[in-house]
């Protein structure tokens, strides 16, 4: 059944005209609508082999994120972005069955979708009876979708299907939950630490002097988020390692150092603190601007690449694409004034 029309049958059924207002409220009272990763709807009485809200979707632990009032989510460095909706069990047999009857019962969806339904799930093609001779055996999975509704959030339109405790969702059934896919879902969930750097001089610095710049090497460390399915006890870490600090002066009139502007990261430090006496020499991450910013300033971005990858349930894991996370900082250059006698 098209998209559409199964909107139309969510107004009648539900009869609450609010529900045409929001993507995520229809979604989640039609067959094979888009729940959302957190949540597991379910009408009717409840029971004993019901599958949680907890259980059934994607459960975050981010207890191991980065904090702070600056942290971000990484961009990935390619075009690859997580996945935006995926399979995960949402029903059990008795779930299914309270969930699909009052949709039939109302009449709003019509006959010859109705029979294609029952014939699906309840005269043998190829379930019978909702699979209630498979109670504790396996579940009903369900399309569930990010919440933030990315493009690709309603591509997941395989209908409702089965699959038995133990065995590995249809190869055929792209994003159907594995652990690598919630590695996947895990990266989108990473948040790591803002990237002002610390500059010597601060604030306002001088044509064609060398400017100090560096990170508090604490804050950068690696970070994890964990998905699991609980029903499924399958679980994957994502876990984002700094590895580098691209500088942009913001301005074309400037050098970096080094030339690349890329401050590789080394024993847990990225860049070196000016110190007294070092003037003269060449910072191993930092700037030389070579024209004054005049009554406004110069917009230095300062941008950390993090090196991402997942282990999962039974599974060695992989790499996924890098993340970038940046900021950007107002720097005044001046002039250096001097006086004749």
């Amino acid at each position: 059944m098209p998209a559409v029309g199964r909107f139309l049958v969510c107004v009648t059924v539900v009869g609450v005209a609010a529900v045409a207002s929001s993507p995520m409220a229809w979604a989640d009272f039609v067959p094979g609508g888009k729940g959302t990763g957190s949540e597991t709807q379910v009408n009717g009485d409840r029971k004993d082999d019901e599958i949680s809200a907890s259980a059934g979707g994607v459960v975050f632990d981010r207890s191991k994120n980065g904090t702070g009032t600056s942290v971000g989510p990484v961009t990935s460095t390619t075009s690859w972005t997580p996945p935006a909706c995926w399979y995960a069990p949402k029903y059990t047999p008795a779930q299914l069955k309270a969930y699909l009857e009052p949709i039939w019962a109302a009449d709003s969806t019509g006959y010859e979708w109705d029979a294609t339904q029952r014939d699906r799930y309840v005269n043998g093609h190829p379930y019978k009876d909702f699979n209630k001779d498979k109670t504790g055996k396996g579940y009903w999975w369900d399309s569930y979708v990010d919440e933030a509704f990315p493009p690709g959030w309603d591509k997941c339109t395989k209908p409702i299907f089965w699959v038995d405790k133990g065995d590995p969702p249809p190869a055929d059934i792209e994003n159907a939950v594995t652990p690598e896919v919630l590695g996947k879902l895990a990266y989108k969930e990473i948040r790591v630490p803002g990237t002002k750097v610390t500059l010597a001089p601060a604030g306002t610095t001088k044509v064609n002097l060398k400017t100090w710049a560096w990170l508090d090497g604490a804050a950068f460390k690696p970070v994890s988020v964990t998905a699991s399915v609980p029903a499924l006890g399958i679980s994957a870490t994502t876990t984002a390692t700094p590895v580098s600090l691209k500088i942009d002066p913001g301005t074309a009139d400037a050098e970096t150092y080094p030339a690349s502007g890329v401050c590789e990261i080394k024993n847990g430090q990225i860049g070196e603190p000016y110190a007294k006496g070092k003037a003269n020499e060449t910072p191993p991450c930092g700037v030389n601007y070579l024209r004054s910013s005049g009554d406004s300033s110069y917009p230095l971005k300062a941008t950390i690449t993090w090196k991402i990858h997942w282990t999962g349930t039974g599974v060695p894991g992989g790499n996924l694409p890098d993340g970038t996370f940046g900021a950007t900082q107002d720097v005044t250059v001046q002039e250096i004034q001097s006086v004749n006698r």
